[in-house]
């Protein structure tokens, strides 16, 4: 037992008038206790569900970023003109509306944007469908990949996808406590702030209710991060909505260029395409990439052609349409995942010929 996270435990578990708020340093602290399993399960889990009660501040997601940082390892930012764009998607996936993650990442490595994407497995409480599988049913493996490796993928085909299992077990070791409790924690919420490079970077944080924005802004800022995008996303991920206003924060600075986009203003607009299941998200997926219809088409379109616009590669979203549209008719998107299996394809040992 670590008496040290006794009296963290207090702090935040002290009920409604007197808890106190954690300063960044002791949230800090109380995410290595965790991480370095000093402190027990039992108190591992009261700090986790009385943080929740609670709720966190953005000094305190500052102060778990921080200790992320000494943990997770980080890919180094390419040499490239633009810094890569990190896309902050919840780790406990998607379950509720098709997503677009690998593919949306593909258009704009394509376009020239570095792109970097981080996550897990199946997390609670959603066991949504994350990332990594949605990369292995377009025949891109990130499991088990090395920053080396990573770092060739960033430099020569813009994009790399961290697998947190692979790279940061310990991390993984908390998520278990998430099934457990059947409620998500605040590090939830820092998990869409980590930025997992080394050098300059644009983190785009999906987020579903208003005072995360704050929370995003407050925690990004304390770390010395002044440029980002907040999108109230679809189930709190970087995507934007086609059955409601798409809400864009571009913060620079402390000051916020607040977009209020419509895809209906471009004939995009709909009701969100349900999740389908992987099997048929696989086959629509792989439809893209052949240059034939699918379901996901729409989704792409309206997406890609805001995020060119938002990240200065085309002028405006009727022109970041007509880009997409030309990626999509020349295979550009095939392309990009063909290089990244070509990177990370097993380099033959020839000293054993």
């Amino acid at each position: 037992m670590s008496e040290r996270f006794r009296e963290l435990i207090r702090k935040v578990g002290s009920g409604r008038h007197t808890s106190q708020v954690l300063t960044r340093a002791e949230a800090a602290e109380a995410l290595q206790l965790m991480l370095s399993a000093t402190a027990t399960p039992a108190q591992i889990g009261a700090f986790l569900i009385a943080h929740r009660i609670r709720r966190p501040t953005g000094t305190e997601l500052a102060g778990f970023l921080d200790t992320y940082a000494n943990w997770l390892p980080s890919v180094l930012a390419p040499s490239t003109t633009r810094p890569p764009v990190v896309l902050g998607y919840p780790y406990d996936g998607r379950d509720r509306t098709a997503p677009l993650g690998p593919l949306l990442a593909l258009l704009l490595a394509a376009a020239g944007q570095p792109v970097v994407l981080h996550g897990s497995d199946r997390v609670a409480t959603k066991y949504g469908v994350p990332l990594i599988e949605l990369w292995e049913a377009i025949g891109v493996n990130w499991r088990s990949r090395s920053i080396p490796e990573l770092n060739r993928c960033l430099e020569q085909a813009g994009l790399a996808q961290l697998h947190q299992p692979s790279l940061c077990p310990a991390a993984e070791v908390l998520n278990g406590y998430r099934s457990e409790l059947g409620k998500r924690p605040p590090l939830a919420t820092a998990e869409l702030m980590i930025v997992p490079v080394q050098g300059a970077a644009l983190p785009i944080c999906g987020f579903v209710h208003p005072p995360t924005e704050l929370m995003i802004q407050e925690a990004l800022e304390l770390r010395g991060i002044t440029r980002f995008f907040t999108i109230k996303g679809l189930e709190g991920s970087p995507e934007l909505p086609r059955d409601r206003a798409a809400i864009v924060g571009r913060w620079q600075a402390g000051n916020c260029d607040r977009q209020i986009l419509h895809a209906r203003d471009w004939d995009l607009g709909d009701s969100e395409l349900p999740w389908m299941g992987e099997a048929a998200w696989t086959e629509a997926a792989q439809a893209m990439l052949m240059r034939q219809p699918s379901v996901l088409e729409p989704l792409l379109r309206w997406n890609g052609a805001v995020y060119l616009w938002l990240l200065g590669l085309v002028e405006s979203v009727p022109a970041g349409l007509a880009q997409v549209d030309q990626f999509l008719k020349t295979g550009a998107l095939q392309q990009q995942r063909d290089r990244l299996q070509q990177l990370l394809e097993p380099v033959p040992d020839l000293t054993l010929s």
